[in-house]
């Protein structure tokens, strides 16, 4: 009964425009683990003991969250579902890591490194050299650039389609960015191989997560970086590298910065602006602009 219930609840937020695969297989496990208790309904002690078997604090909570707004929803036409508390195993909401910044020169020794990459006669030295220069200049998502086919692709844009939050957009292209782009589909046709992704391992077959990771990782431990004590950069650090030199270059003018940072934010498929503003902790010019104008607000001046 109680994965009945589930699958009609997956259906309604799947309808919602929402990817539930994760969420799917998870409450499908919380059901298993709530049937050895021939239980058919939501116990508020039975989702903490199921989500306590998650390997860490955060998971435990995350899959809680996960038990707690199905539970929200099956206690509206069912009350014998029991509600499920939250900041069970997490007191206080997880921080944000702070992102590490490549400087340009940091950047160009990650590039050039690729070069080193295994096998050097095949495709993977400029696949990863092209691919994480894209990152880089356009601030797409790591998984953007993975489901990238060579047909999105087109005159100085790419279309990116379906991404995170179900939404699609086109990216405009510096000349620069597109030479290269266009310096690699070159080598990448004389590959071969019938997968359209832009972006192939040495087998012919899309990069996964695994592989990406994995090489960045191993790139960066060939690059000097000026690293604080527990700091480690991370793939997505790309992305903030984009993005905080977008709103370096941001125009002077509250007016002329508001629609510069609605524009990245557009640009960077954000769901909400408040993603955008995140970053301008990373940079300090602005966070003295911004610092100035609320001086100026308190005493009774327009900014």
């Amino acid at each position: 009964m109680l994965k009945e219930t589930i699958d009609r609840y997956l259906d309604v937020r799947r309808v919602a425009g929402f990817d539930m695969k994760v969420d799917r297989a998870l409450l499908h496990d919380f059901a298993r683990f709530a049937a050895n208790r021939s239980e058919t309904h939501v116990q508020r002690q039975t989702a903490i003991d199921w989500a306590a078997t998650a390997p860490s604090p955060s998971q435990r909570e995350c899959r809680l969250g996960m038990v707690r707004r199905f539970a929200d929803h099956a206690r509206a036409e069912d009350p014998a579902h029991e509600a499920v508390p939250s900041k069970v195993f997490v007191s206080s909401p997880r921080r944000r890591p702070f992102p590490y910044i490549f400087s340009p020169e940091e950047l160009v020794q990650l590039l050039d490194a690729t070069a080193d990459l295994r096998p050097k006669a095949s495709l993977r030295p400029l696949t990863y050299y092209t691919l994480f220069g894209l990152l880089a200049a356009t601030g797409m998502r790591v998984s953007e650039a993975m489901h990238l086919r060579i047909d999105d692709v087109t005159n100085g844009e790419l279309i990116i389609r379906q991404t995170k939050f179900r939404k699609s957009r086109m990216l405009p292209l510096h000349e620069t960015t597109q030479a290269m782009l266009t310096r690699y589909l070159h080598q990448r046709q004389r590959a071969g191989g019938g997968d359209s992704h832009c972006f192939i391992s040495t087998k012919g077959r899309a990069l996964t997560y695994a592989m990406i990771h994995g090489t960045f990782r191993y790139l960066v431990k060939r690059v000097p970086l000026r690293l604080k004590p527990g700091q480690r950069p991370r793939i997505h650090n790309l992305r903030h590298l984009y993005a905080v030199r977008a709103l370096e270059s941001c125009p002077v003018g509250y007016d002329r910065a508001a629609r510069h940072i609605l524009a990245l934010s557009t640009y960077l498929g954000h769901a909400h602006v408040t993603g955008t503003y995140w970053y301008l902790q990373t940079t300090p010019h602005l966070m003295m602009a911004i610092a100035d104008a609320c001086e100026l607000f308190i005493q009774g001046e327009k900014p």
